[in-house]
């Protein structure tokens, strides 16, 4: 009899096999992501933190294993079907589009399921974003960028959010921001897996940490023993 205590995990990834043309990038990788989490992936470059979000979204040459969302295996189907059950995914690179102004950035992507952000609920959470209303992309600072990049995939309905490395190359200022923000988003149900570098501001947003190591999942460090595993992160990431 299953135990009626038990929630299922909103994503749950066994045995992860995903490959680059002939290059084998992640080699049985395992995790799960439980609603309402916010979760990070710590690594050293290369470590397959990335290729994991993209296998997520179905964004690789090949791919093999079990990628389950809501109970639903995904495994064998493509990107644009994986984001209409509700994952978005934020990149690195921002993917803001320089002809367009903020708004219009906003406006771009398709609602794929009902309880998406309005577009006012989006500057509540970035006010920034509604003082550059007209700004073109290109004229955005870096952070300003991260936030439209994350205000954007607000708007589309997705519950689970993968973001890659959102404080990369930001003022420690702005990374502030950006934390109160993902605070923000898991108070209002959103559950979100992102690849981070800074394992200190990690430690201020997530639940848990997942370390990858060679294409693997080697461990997983509740935040709560984040302190105490400091000696062991320290020498996971070379830092």
């Amino acid at each position: 009899m299953a135990d009626a205590g038990f929630q299922a995990p909103l994503l749950a990834i066994r045995g992860l096999n995903t490959w680059y043309g002939e290059s084998h990038i992640l080699h049985g990788v395992g995790l799960e992501v439980h609603s309402g989490e916010v979760v990070t992936l710590l690594g050293r470059n290369g470590a397959g933190k990335t290729t994991t979000l993209k296998s997520i979204m179905g964004m690789v040459g090949r791919r093999n294993g079990s990628i389950a969302f809501e109970g639903t295996e995904t495994i064998a189907f493509p990107s644009h079907r994986i984001a209409r059950m509700g994952i978005a995914f934020c990149p690195e690179e921002r993917g803001i589009f320089a002809s367009l102004n903020v708004l219009e950035n906003l406006l771009l992507p398709p609602r794929v399921r009902t309880g998406g952000f309005s577009v006012a609920q989006v500057y509540e959470i970035f006010p920034n974003l509604k003082e550059r209303l007209a700004s073109q992309g290109t004229k955005l600072s870096g952070g300003e960028q991260q936030m439209l990049a994350v205000g954007r995939i607000l708007r589309t309905g997705a519950r689970l959010l993968l973001l890659d490395e959102p404080t990369e190359g930001l003022a420690p200022v702005i990374v502030q921001q950006i934390g109160r923000s993902i605070a923000r988003l898991k108070h209002e149900g959103f559950t979100i897996l992102l690849v981070e570098q800074n394992f200190r501001f990690a430690q201020t947003i997530a639940d848990r940490h997942y370390v990858m190591e060679n294409g693997r999942v080697v461990d997983m460090i509740p935040n709560a023993a984040l302190e105490k595993s400091m000696a062991k992160i320290h020498d996971y990431l070379g830092v």
